[in-house]
């Protein structure tokens, strides 16, 4: 099992057309990932080519669904017009949407966040790396890769990964592989203060899956959302969980990278979180090169 998407998992991605967009499709595809659709407004009839594979496009959601069966989107439309595409993935009662895009303005979430409410529709991101679950390599599971993270660094295995961080996502994924653990579902929510899935919302799916055996949370200043995840875990998680709050040393009240990561209350820096993560349970690392050692060294105390 894996948690959002599988190999099985059909994909529309939105904004194919452009450079980003198509770049990505292109590796997608590579990975062994079901990109059985394009959309880009005016286009539709068009075709997306790769590696003998032609990719029909479409001018809508709507219509890629019905001529293709695609469940998820990969969101790859300029920011003024994100949140609409966003939206549009809600009208098609789609199951899933993966929105990469950076630079949604937040009053667009705000109100794409409130359309969304009570509908089908997940959204992942704003403003993250995608999901990925692995394939083994060897073709008798395959893959899906959604989104911007690297497929080569991801290997088929029992580890959840949880990140508001891509590059820290990367990191931790690489850091397992290369110690011969791998990973059932790795997610990317998203850095900004507007976002749809949030850590918690992951967690607790990583809890239910019989295949997550063990978790990785990245996170990082600004916000409550580590917290909420964490007091969870201590009630209700089983399983070996570890985690890394990223901006230490940043200043209060200066914004730093994500828009998100904004110091706004006592419970928002990192030595705060850091401090309830351990309350809760949670194997804390010291650096972000020390992320899989901290789940080793948790895990093997199970």
């Amino acid at each position: 099992m894996s948690i959002f998407v599988n190999e099985k998992t059909r994909v529309v991605v939105q904004g194919i057309t452009g450079d980003f967009g198509g770049r990505h499709a292109k590796l997608s595809l590579d990975y062994g990932t079901q990109v059985v659709a394009g959309v880009t407004p005016g286009k539709g009839g068009q075709v997306f080519e790769h590696g003998g594979k032609k990719v029909p496009i479409f001018n809508t959601v709507a219509d890629a669904k019905r001529e293709t069966g695609a469940t998820v989107s990969a969101i790859f439309v300029p920011p003024p017009f994100a949140a609409d595409a966003i939206l549009e993935c809600v009208d098609a009662d789609l199951d899933l949407a993966v929105a990469i895009t950076e630079g949604i303005p937040v009053k667009d979430m705000i109100r794409a966040k409130r359309a969304m409410e009570g509908r089908r529709t997940r959204l992942i991101g704003p403003n993250c790396p995608g999901i990925v679950t692995p394939g083994t390599g060897d073709k008798s599971h395959g893959g899906c890769r959604i989104g911007i993270a690297p497929g080569y660094i991801h290997k088929r295995g029992s580890v959840g990964v949880v990140s508001r961080s891509g590059t820290l996502t990367y990191e931790a994924v690489w850091q397992l592989t290369s110690k011969g653990h791998g990973q059932s579902t790795c997610v990317g929510i998203g850095g900004d203060p507007v976002n749809g899935t949030s850590h918690l919302d992951v967690i607790k799916l990583f809890n239910e899956d019989p295949e997550t055996e063990a978790i990785i949370l990245i996170g990082e200043i600004g916000g409550s959302a580590e917290v909420e995840a964490a007091r969870w875990i201590k009630a209700n998680c089983k399983k070996p969980v570890a985690g890394f709050i990223a901006g230490a040393t940043a200043p209060a009240g200066r914004r730093m990278g994500h828009a998100g990561a904004v110091i706004g209350g006592a419970d928002d820096t990192a030595d705060a979180k850091i401090r309830i993560f351990r309350e809760c349970g949670i194997e804390v690392a010291q650096t972000p090169s020390d992320m899989a050692d901290a789940l080793l060294r948790v895990w093997k105390k199970r």
